[in-house]
């Protein structure tokens, strides 16, 4: 395994983890880990902060940004909407200082605090392990942005030139990158998702919009144009050198264009949508890690953004009654649900875990705690996990997650 592909347990810095001071990165600039990162950059004439992280994290990196620089902060800049980059923002807010936003920022807020609710259930059921003591319920205050633009920003900050581009083809609409012209760096947030040089990740199992492909594929066009010479990105360690940087964003931006155009190659050829999901992988040349996005949801992603959610298969798809509405009538035509178990099971000896869940979720559906059932769905998950490599992060925790209450279940 190479060392690209080991298990990302060191995704998510952990509550009580990170204790450890702001890091130095050079240049004047400073990182304070977290659940994504937030980075200081000091100047003579007060220091640019570059989001504010989670509302817990806020104290903290108050406190360690502290330790480096005296200077006020003047300007707070988002490189995208979501909590973990805003979150603190107005326990690190103060009078007179600037905060600069794309202008789709307010929509993509919005849109997260209108669904808080249900966003904090799934990502709950995902990374509780990960995030302990938070009132997922809590919304602090919402930032109040002073300063938006559409395309490109620029400003002048004791005596460092800042240029803010848009890049919507990020984790969001409101996207932007902060380049330092004369060092040549570039902040790039989450543009390219957690874990650089991994393909992006177009649909979140946590869930939230269904992400351009086109517009990532332009984003990361409009970064390579920059040259950038050192990236800091919103996880991780920067990455540094021209010609590393070139190469990687190349390559990521090569699968992407891949995975699009063998998609929407057999969606005009009439091939379905799961066949293409099972079909579609990247050629050697471009076999770059999945992490956090993966290939066959990037195909439904593309197929998605395309046309939407009628496929063309069935009437019941426009209409209001899922395929569930009729197992308890399959149940009755086959007499219980012996005969449905006992296909599960055949499945499930024959390595379908797939097909083997499909069963084992009809005859769960009459009888919950049916231990046979629980115990074929407990081993098709078990079967999952174990084929995933354990290299996507976010389809790890969903199987931990369904394993855990499957146990407690049977238990």
């Amino acid at each position: 395994m190479s060392p690209q592909r080991q298990p990302l347990n060191a995704l998510i810095v952990k509550e009580g983890e990170g204790v450890q001071a702001a890091v130095p990165l050079g240049d004047g600039i400073f990182a304070s880990r977290g659940i994504s990162n937030s980075y200081l950059v000091t100047s003579p004439d007060g220091d640019l902060l570059i989001n504010t992280g989670m509302y817990f994290e806020a104290e903290q990196i108050r406190e360690r940004f502290a330790q480096v620089s005296d200077n006020p902060v003047r300007v707070i800049v988002f490189t995208q909407g979501h909590p973990d980059h805003v979150g603190g923002w107005s326990q690190l807010d103060a009078p007179g200082v600037e905060t600069i936003a794309q202008a789709n920022h307010a929509d993509v807020r919005e849109y997260f605090h209108r669904l808080q609710p249900f966003f904090a259930r799934r990502s709950g059921r995902l990374w509780s392990r990960d995030i302990t003591n938070v009132d997922r319920s809590y919304q602090p205050p919402e930032p109040v942005v002073t300063t938006t633009f559409r395309d490109s920003h620029a400003f002048t900050l004791g005596g460092r030139r800042f240029e803010l581009y848009s890049t919507p083809g990020g984790e969001t609409t409101d996207s932007l990158v902060v380049w330092l012209p004369e060092e040549r760096i570039l902040f790039t947030g989450n543009l390219t998702g957690p874990l650089f040089g991994h393909i992006p990740n177009l649909y979140t199992v946590r869930g939230d919009k269904i992400r351009s492909a086109i517009a990532y594929l332009h984003s990361v066009d409009r970064i390579l144009a920059l040259s950038p010479e050192q990236l800091i990105t919103g996880h991780g360690e920067p990455i540094r050198g021209a010609d590393d940087i070139r190469r990687r964003l190349t390559q990521m931006r090569d699968a992407t264009a891949y995975v699009r155009d063998r998609t929407i190659e057999g969606m005009n050829a009439g091939v379905d949508l799961w066949t293409l999901m099972g079909q579609i992988t990247l050629p050697p040349a471009l076999d770059i890690p999945q992490g956090h996005g993966k290939v066959p949801w990037i195909v439904r992603a593309i197929w998605e953004e395309h046309t939407g959610w009628f496929r063309y298969e069935s009437t019941t798809e426009l209409y209001d009654v899922p395929p569930s509405a009729i197992w308890d009538d399959l149940i009755e035509l086959t007499g219980g649900t012996a005969p449905l178990l006992a296909r599960a099971e055949a499945h499930l000896a024959a390595g379908r875990a797939l097909h083997a869940l499909h069963f084992a979720e009809i005859v769960l559906s009459q009888t919950p705690k049916d231990p046979a059932a629980l115990r074929v769905k407990l081993e098709a998950h078990e079967l999952l996990l174990a084929r995933s490599g354990r290299e996507n992060f976010s389809e790890v925790r969903w199987l931990e997650a369904e394993i855990r209450d499957i146990q407690e279940a049977l238990s």
